[in-house]
């Protein structure tokens, strides 16, 4: 098993990557951020091992990214919500959706788009709407196709 901790680093980006730097744990992020909120919803769009997902989504929950909330009681089952800590990895989201657009989106240009909810203008790398200007949070923006999907 891999380790998920850098031991001797004494450094911020190290003990980032220590909490979110687990194979599929952004693209939970990512996917709960889109509004797949259930489990079998991330499965399919993530197309992840189920013990896998639940291993992540559990440690999401520990670390205080995600929050589990019940929604049906027989059997039990839970949708998973964002918590402060988790939207705040939205820049960080927007700067690596813009870096793999820069060098790996297709001709026709890149799969998804942020867009601003209020006004349609896209997202741009710093998370600021091209349109109106406005600095944006993770609940200002929504996601849309695009040119290459």
């Amino acid at each position: 098993m891999l380790r998920n901790d850098y031991p001797g680093q004494i450094c911020s980006v190290a003990k980032s990557l220590e909490v979110i730097g687990e194979r599929w744990s952004l693209l939970i992020v990512r996917d709960v951020m889109n509004g797949n909120r259930r489990f079998g919803e991330m499965q399919e769009s993530l197309g992840i091992a189920r013990n896998v997902l639940s291993a992540r989504l559990q440690r999401l929950v520990d670390e205080g990214i995600l929050e589990r909330r019940a929604y049906q009681a027989s059997p039990p089952r839970h949708e998973y919500f964002l918590t402060e800590k988790g939207l705040d990895l939205w820049p960080a989201l927007i700067a690596l959706l813009h870096w793999g657009d820069k060098y790996s989106a297709g001709p026709e240009g890149p799969p998804r788009l942020i867009v601003h909810k209020q006004c349609g203008g896209e997202v741009n790398d710093r998370g600021v709407c091209t349109s109106c200007g406005q600095v944006l949070t993770a609940r200002d923006a929504r996601q849309v196709a695009g040119p290459g999907l």
